[in-house]
């Protein structure tokens, strides 16, 4: 699997610091918990916290304004305790108001910045399946600890 999104330096993602584990790197280790949504609805109904944790950990994918949206909705659904369709429906009305929100500077190109994040994907990966449910709710709530208020 070619990797253009993700850059690995000495092992580690160079944005949110994730290791890369069995040969992957952190955007392939993100497609794991994607494709065990499939098996468990449980585990889908978690799917906006587990690709905007991801998101906020990898802000090159994003313009300026489409990331800070997504830390925002990240924010007021977390305060909020929104519902999952009241975020998609919040979602489609910012990205609606916005237009571009990611990012049109080819990926080799982008400017990447290292923060350390507590929890990465790496964590949601090496608790397996079986723990994801849990995991990605521990995530969530590092996440929104290591947000601005």
């Amino acid at each position: 699997m070619v990797d253009n999104s993700t850059v690995m330096e000495s092992g580690r993602c160079i944005e949110c610091g994730a290791r890369g584990i069995d040969g992957h790197s952190c955007y392939e280790l993100f497609g794991y918990p994607l494709v065990w949504e499939h098996n468990n609805p449980d585990l889908y109904a978690l799917h906006f916290w587990l690709v905007s944790c991801y998101m906020i950990q990898h802000p090159s994918n994003y313009t300026e304004e489409g990331h800070r949206l997504l830390v925002q909705l990240f924010i007021d659904a977390y305060d909020h305790n929104w519902d999952t369709g009241y975020i998609l429906q919040r979602n489609r009305e910012l990205v609606s108001k916005v237009g571009k929100i990611t990012n049109p500077v080819p990926s080799q190109e982008r400017t990447r910045n290292s923060k350390y994040w507590s929890m990465t994907i790496e964590d949601i990966y090496t608790g397996g399946e079986k723990k994801a449910i849990q995991h990605i709710i521990k995530w969530k709530e590092r996440v929104r600890g290591e947000l601005p208020s």
